[in-house]
């Protein structure tokens, strides 16, 4: 599966698209194929601050309990909360299911993360 060109990547298997001030958050495909068919998303409250590189909530498939980490920092806007009863959407689609939805604190970070090329090239 490609990964998209509309938004950026982190080294943990998050992708954030960022529209203005705000963004939606989720996991890439190779993180998805790493963990199995997805069972449990925890995600956190809107209202919630999330920091850069710090965890945010956790996905646990048959196979392991991983930690999510935000891309950027800011506050959390909105929560999927289709994934709570269908957490499986996420192995279907990672690029089309967002988790979380945050208003940026600095919209700018974004420049600092992997844009697809250099995902792809961390990926080998």
């Amino acid at each position: 599966m490609p990964y998209p060109d509309d938004r950026r990547y982190t080294k943990d298997h998050e992708w954030i698209r960022v529209s203005g001030d705000t963004a939606e958050v989720g996991i890439t495909d190779f993180a998805q194929q790493q963990l199995g068919d997805v069972v449990y998303v925890e995600l956190p409250e809107v209202g919630t601050r999330v920091t850069a590189g710090q965890p945010f909530g956790s996905i646990e498939s048959v196979k392991a309990v991983s930690e999510l980490f935000a891309p950027m920092g800011g506050q959390v806007v909105e929560v999927n909360g289709h994934l709570k009863q269908h957490p499986e959407v996420v192995n279907g689609d990672p690029h089309a299911t967002w988790m979380i939805k945050v208003r940026l604190s600095n919209p700018g970070e974004a420049a600092g993360l992997l844009d697809s090329t250099q995902y792809q090239t961390l990926l080998g």
